[in-house]
Parts: structure tokens; sequence; C-alpha cells
């Protein structure tokens, strides 16, 4: 009883993870779009105005709350996970098993864990920012921060660039890996399908940290 407790506790835990982990791609894809507002060439205007519509309005303030909840479950998930398969096969086998693993997702913790830090530092660089909970110098006479400035800073960091560059390497292989795994947990696991699936998690994994990654380039070498 016990036993099949926990064997279902473990996929519960893997369909959460995987529904969170399509919707937080999702959310990816939005986050791009106002991002790419940096490379306008009207200082930062339609980028200001994004980034004010995001701070003030309510029903985007709801939804951060069920990001952030989101983020913090997958994050979870995807640990408790990790540990119950480490104590489930404390040690290694002597004889290296025959069975199919992509090669990406026996690192799937990891790569996790290098994108969750650069999270963290992401958020105290903007998210905290306009929580109050980090000072930063660029702020409007009505105390909103001037976001297009801090960010325009930041990039024109080589440090920070390329960090950030090397951050998005590495959620494109995190990315690749996850998609296809969160639609396999999920059942879509069909001949018909999985070809398409993985050529799909392919393209979005490349474009999608190329279209962060275009940003600190534009900012260095041409701004």
């Amino acid at each position: 009883m016990n036993s099949s407790f926990l064997r279902f506790s473990s996929i519960t835990k893997k369909i959460w993870m995987a529904f969170l982990g399509l919707f937080l791609m999702i959310f990816l894809v939005v986050h791009l779009g106002i991002n790419l507002c940096l490379l306008r060439n009207d200082d930062g205007a339609w980028f200001s105005a994004a980034a004010h519509f995001m701070g003030t309005n309510y029903i985007v303030k709801v939804f951060e709350i069920g990001l952030f909840a989101g983020f913090i479950l997958h994050v979870l998930f995807g640990i408790i996970l990790q540990v119950q398969n480490w104590m489930a096969r404390p040690v290694r086998y002597m004889v290296t098993n025959k069975t199919y693993t992509p090669f990406l997702s026996k690192y799937m913790i990891y790569t996790g864990g290098i994108v969750l830090v650069f999270l963290i530092i992401h958020f105290m660089n903007f998210y905290f920012i306009k929580l109050g909970w980090v000072a930063n110098p660029n702020l409007a006479p009505d105390g909103e921060p001037k976001f297009y400035v801090i960010a325009r800073e930041l990039f024109r960091s080589p440090a920070y660039s390329i960090l950030y560059i090397l951050m998005f390497i590495v959620l494109g292989f995190h990315l690749n890996q996850a998609f296809q795994a969160a639609w396999q947990t999920l059942g879509v696991n069909h001949p018909r399908y999985n070809s398409f699936i993985g050529r799909f998690g392919t393209f979005y994994a490349i474009i999608v940290p190329l279209g962060f990654i275009i940003i600190p380039v534009y900012f260095l070498l041409i701004r």
C-alpha cells in the first residue's frame, strides 16, 4: 500500500512537472517578445511601455503569482524526483545499462540547476528591483525603475553579457530534452508524433535561446 502510494505520488509529480514545464515554455516566448523591444531604435520607448504595463496591470500581477508558483513547483518537483532516483539506486551498477537513454536526459538536473542560479541573478537585476527588494539608482521621479536603462547598462557589460549568453546556451540544451520528455510523460508517445515533437522541440530550443542571445550581442557590438 505504501509502495503503491509512493509510485502514484512519483507519477503525479512527473505529470505536474511536465505541465508546468510546458507552461513556462509558453511564458518564455512572451518574455522574449517583450525583450526584443530592446532592439528598436526608439530609446527604449516600446520596452519601457511594455515593462510599465507588466508592472502595473492587475491581471498581469495575478498571472505573476501563478508564474512564480509554477516555477517554484517545477524546480521542487525536479529536485525531489532526482533525489528519489538517486536514493533508489545508491550504488552504480558494475555493468552499464544497455537501454537507450538520451545523453542530455542524464544531466537535466545539472543544466536546470545552472539555469536556476542564473535566474536568481536575473531576478536580482530586474524583478527584485521592481519589488523594492534590491536598490538601484535608475528610478523615475515616480519611483518606477527605468528598466530600459538598467537592461542597457547590464548588456553593455561584457561580463554580464557573456554569462547571459552562456546561460541561454545551457537553457537551450535543457529545453531540447525537457520538451520531448514532457510530452512523453503526458502520454504523447507514438511513432506518428515523436518525430515531429523531436524536431519542433529542437527548433524551439534553438530559436528561443538564440532570440535572447541576440540582445546582448546587439548592445555589445552595435549600441
